[in-house]
């Protein structure tokens, strides 16, 4: 392994670095980020972190230079090897090191992969941190000395942890269907259903980083068409999808119907407010009216935030709120867990309900206000332009007088509906939302900023 200066810039992103395997990323670059990771924690005291990465064809070997940049930079290194984020972030609290790094690119394709990574307080490293480390990076001016590694896995602790109050229901004849999408949470299915005290279905459970059924995105109805079918086909009472690398879930309810995120959290927040004292709950700003009106409706709080794992789960945890969550499917429970995002978690906390009533699913959101929505669309844009495009956007909604939120992007509320478009902190993309009261006025919506999006974005 070599240090390399040759890297590009935009692979360092908003909450992460990420980028197309051998094209941005390869063990050069691997191996120089651990020599400037490790050489940064050393000047910040610490000479421990915690490492693991996903089950993606290219992270075994990014993972083999990482651990040689740490170690020369003279960094003690627990190496979990294959796990998911979830569980690095676990092992992190349970050995009580503040810092490390997870290689994983998530639910990007399978051509991808990128690192996650904290240096202090246990919490993912985001914006201007990323920046900064950017320029550290490609300083090259690194601490040299002789790291020791140690081999650990935490597998039975996590799981210890999963199911801590836990309290299933009588109701144990509930049927449920898992697709962890041939991701690294396959590593962990079986032990997930024997935990269960219900009737337990998987599809595509090997684990295989190419990811050959479908892409490791449950926040996409299209990616869950086999899992749809399987539940309908087994007379299932739900099905729960997860991420890449296991921190994302996905929900089908009994009719074989997606529930997105936003109403998820409807189900969780209905079951939860009477139970938590801060009955103040974060959501994003891609989330539907919907969730915001049940949530004042119950008597609660809503509190509306930027997109982002790396800034939800810092800003749950800074607010001291029982539960928060994002469209994406990142969801942070502080009732009786430890406030990471875990899709494990989160499919044990539906499944928890479900066991403890004998109503569908689907019944579950009886009663919401409903709204016509889109899906969360991606419009292609270099990462050169996609801030200018949005900067133009902001300028025309200020022009037009329009009511707007720029906490995230820009997102434009109307009478009858709104509009979000901001940038992609994970791509080069700009992703927007909308909804309205009606199809309708849903249609205009969308197509007065897709023409806003094609018209700048040249």
């Amino acid at each position: 392994m070599k240090i390399t200066k040759d890297i590009n810039p935009n692979i360092f992103r908003g909450y992460d670095i990420r980028g197309v395997v051998d094209v941005d990323i390869n063990e050069d670059i691997s191996y120089t980020i651990g020599r400037a990771f490790a050489s940064k924690i050393r000047r910040m005291g610490k000479n421990k972190c915690v490492i693991g990465h996903d089950n993606r064809l290219s992270s075994p070997s990014l993972s083999k230079a990482l651990l040689q940049g740490l170690l020369e930079s003279g960094l003690d290194v627990i190496d979990l090897g294959l796990t998911t984020t979830p569980m690095y972030y676990f092992a992190c609290l349970y050995f009580k090191i503040d810092c490390g790094i997870m290689i994983t690119a998530s639910h990007n394709p399978k051509d991808e992969n990128g690192f996650k990574f904290a240096f202090q307080n246990y919490l993912n490293a985001k914006g201007e941190e990323i920046q900064e480390f950017y320029q550290e990076v490609i300083s090259c001016d690194f601490l040299s000395g002789s790291g020791k590694v140690e081999n650990r896995t935490v597998k039975k602790e996590y799981f210890d942890t999963l199911f801590h109050q836990i309290s299933f229901g009588n109701n144990n004849k509930r049927k449920v269907v898992f697709d962890p999408g041939n991701g690294t949470t396959s590593i962990l299915l079986k032990d997930l259903m024997e935990h269960l005290p219900l009737e337990c279905y998987a599809i595509n459970a090997e684990s295989d980083g190419s990811f050959p059924n479908h892409h490791p995105d449950p926040s996409i109805e299209s990616n869950l068409e086999q899992l749809k079918a399987k539940v309908l086909e087994l007379k299932a009472d739900c099905g729960i999808a997860f991420d890449g690398d296991g921190d994302r879930v996905g929900v089908i309810d009994e009719k074989g119907n997606f529930i997105p995120i936003d109403y998820y959290m409807i189900i969780i927040i209905r079951d939860l407010i009477e139970k938590v004292t801060n009955k103040t709950f974060l959501y994003d700003v891609k989330c539907s009216k919907s969730l915001e009106d049940e949530i004042k409706k119950l008597g609660g709080t809503p509190y509306c935030y930027r997109t982002g794992n790396s800034y939800t789960r810092a800003k749950v945890q800074e607010l001291d709120l029982a539960f928060g969550g994002e469209l994406s499917g990142h969801v942070y429970f502080r009732d009786k867990f430890m406030g990471f995002d875990s899709g494990i978690y989160a499919g044990i906390r539906l499944l928890e309900i479900l066991s403890n009533t004998s109503k569908p699913l689907s019944s579950l959101l009886d009663g919401i206000n409903r709204y016509y929505s889109s899906p969360e669309m991606k419009y292609h844009s270099p990462d050169d332009i996609k801030n200018t495009v949005i900067a133009k956007i902001r300028k025309y909604c200020e022009d037009k007088n329009y009511s707007i939120n720029t906490i995230d992007g820009i997102r434009v509320t109307f009478s009858d509906g709104w509009a979000l478009v901001r940038v992609s902190n994970t791509g080069p993309n700009i992703t927007a939302r909308y909804e309205a009261t009606t199809k309708e006025r849903l249609e205009e919506i969308k197509q007065e900023f897709e023409t806003l999006i094609a018209k700048y974005n040249q």
